[in-house]
């Protein structure tokens, strides 16, 4: 009976490793990525930028809010406890970009469903958008959304927690996170095809995602 309990702890230790595991795992190391270069080197020309506000093009007004979002940015990379996640709030299928944690991969466009979230063990880098979308947020003070006229990929930095949700009011897709970067087709390595909304939603989704 004594070797019985003690064999029954032993098992009852080793399930509770194997579950709890996962969460001593390491943080991601995000700040020895590009994107966090590339961050620190866009304020870096923000400062100076402030100095000579008619030099750089800026109004003061931009330089504060493109200030504000990169802050953010590096926050995220610095602190994040996880890989970037898209959280599909819209009421339809998302089409996001993504590829396997821990790998230098290019990332590859997956369809998340209505009320899913990517895997963690995955990096949400981005959202794609078709011609037609109406989306909020991209221009400076637009609370109602535009409508694309073309295909969009957005970027996210690694450890972005993404939240995409639908307006309820404006049928606009709004993002709690602004995009480190907009890219149109020919102007990155992603794939943008030319997808139409109906498209995506005829997708079976096909996103790693959590259970």
């Amino acid at each position: 009976m004594k070797l019985f309990k003690t064999l029954l702890l032993v098992f009852t230790l080793l399930v509770n490793f194997l579950i709890v595991q996962p969460s001593w795992a390491d943080p991601p190391r995000l700040t020895q990525t590009p994107d966090y270069a590339e961050v620190k080197q866009a304020l870096n020309e923000l400062i100076q930028a402030k100095s000579a506000p008619a030099e750089s093009g800026y109004t003061p007004e931009q330089i504060e809010q493109k200030t504000g979002e990169l802050n953010l940015q590096k926050y995220i990379l610095e602190t994040a406890l996880e890989w970037g996640q898209c959280r599909n709030q819209t009421g339809q299928n998302l089409a996001v970009y993504a590829h396997k944690a821990k790998r230098n991969q290019q990332p590859s466009l997956y369809y998340l469903g209505n009320g899913k979230i990517t895997d963690d063990e995955w990096n949400c880098d981005g959202v794609y958008l078709p011609a037609g979308a109406k989306i909020a947020g991209l221009i400076t003070g637009d609370t109602q959304g535009q409508e694309l006229t073309e295909p969009l990929a957005l970027k996210f930095v690694p450890g972005t927690q993404l939240i995409a949700q639908t307006n309820p009011q404006t049928g606009a897709i709004e993002l709690n996170v602004s995009p480190a970067k907009v890219f149109k087709a020919g102007e990155t390595t992603w794939s943008i095809p030319n997808l139409s909304a109906v498209d995506i939603s005829a997708q079976f989704p096909n996103a790693p995602i959590e259970d």
